[in-house]
């Protein structure tokens, strides 16, 4: 019988690659990828247009109308250049797709280097907006309840609304990857059309309030610096939403006939026309109607009629559930990743149960 060689070392590093493949098509970022053009204009939606833009009428009270449609213009326009960008950079090397942010990171700064400079940078983000949109959810929970109830019903604590909020999500949470979300991304995407329509439209139907002013809301030099800045970041939170373009991109197949970046680009186009009829309107009409006395979150301000305002608000809590799922995908897939591939667990929908129901647990 004729003797085989021994492995030598470069076959010993190469053996491990279909194990990885294989949990590559198990992971929930990498494991579907049959989306098309209109998963990215929704996805994008979803991530994007937030109950932030509720609060886009204040921040022009601080800024007043010059600057203020400046801002909101100015940044629109920079962070679909910058969304264009990252949909470039997703196959910028032939033959690789860089599917999750730490996988550009390593490969602008090096293996060990790139996931420390990308890795906590979007864990804080992602893991805080779905904090963020627990306490929303919860919040918008509350406000439907009390709106429809007046003061007929008990008085419940917060709390309680934020713990049923986030009880659908320990059964969403087991849809195994971003592109089984797309259902629920959809419903998110059209909520947040729905429920920015309302507070324009609203606005409009209420009319200038008699008393209306457009100066800045502050009257201290302090006091305006302070609103100014704070408005630069009420407008900066409603334009986020790029740090799961790379995640939606992957979703999307790819030949080298007809790359990814087509599809996305064109529903990253879509969808910024959409984020512009949710927020131009919104923000500059409720600015119109209430000035300087406009009310953080604008649905308050509009307080008839209040079957409108309950409808308003369950439409918000509907997007909430949609926008947690999209940024909580991609903390999903880290975990899994690290549970299977250094901890050495077997990949099972038991332990996706117990992952994401503690990140679940975590979050609320």
């Amino acid at each position: 019988m004729e003797m085989q060689p021994p492995p030598t070392a470069m076959q010993g590093r190469r053996s491990p690659r279909p194990l990885e493949e294989s949990i590559e098509s198990w992971l929930p970022i990498s494991s579907s990828r049959n989306a098309k053009w209109w998963y990215s204009a929704f996805h994008n939606v979803t991530a994007m247009v937030g109950a932030g833009v509720l609060s886009l009428p204040y921040a022009m009270s601080q800024l007043g109308w010059e600057v203020g449609v400046t801002v909101l213009v100015l940044l629109w326009a920079i962070t679909l250049y910058t969304l264009w960008q990252m949909v470039e950079m997703h196959e910028c090397v032939p033959g690789k797709r860089f599917d999750r942010y730490h996988e550009l990171g390593q490969h602008a700064f090096g293996e060990r280097l790139g996931l420390w400079i990308v890795v906590p940078q979007q864990l804080v983000v992602e893991v805080g907006v779905n904090i963020v949109y627990m306490v929303t959810g919860g919040t918008s929970l509350k406000k439907f309840h009390d709106t429809v109830c007046g003061d007929s019903c008990t008085d419940i604590k917060l709390t309680y609304f934020i713990m049923i909020f986030a009880s659908c999500h320990f059964v969403l949470s087991q849809l195994p990857s971003f592109h089984s979300i797309s259902g629920v991304s959809l419903a998110a995407a059209v909520m947040s059309l729905c429920y920015s329509t309302i507070a324009w439209v609203a606005s409009a139907h209420k009319g200038r309030s008699p008393d209306v002013h457009y100066g800045l809301r502050a009257t201290t030099a302090p006091g305006k610096v302070f609103g100014f800045f704070g408005a630069l970041g009420d407008v900066a939170f409603a334009y986020a939403g790029h740090n799961v373009v790379l995640e939606i991109q992957a979703t999307i197949p790819s030949t080298p006939e007809r790359p990814s970046k087509k599809p996305m680009w064109k529903g990253a186009i879509v969808a910024y026309a959409i984020v512009a009829a949710c927020y131009f309107p919104a923000s500059l009409v409720g600015y119109w109607a209430f000035g300087n006395q406009v009310n953080d979150n604008v649905l308050v301000s509009l307080s008839k009629p209040k079957w409108l305002i309950a409808l308003a608000n369950m439409m918000v809590v509907v997007h909430v559930i949609g926008s947690y799922q999209i940024f909580a995908m991609p903390v999903f897939d880290m975990i899994e990743a690290v549970l299977v591939m250094k901890f050495r667990f077997r990949p099972s929908l038991m332990l996706r149960l117990i992952s994401r129901s503690a990140y679940g647990l975590q979050c609320s």
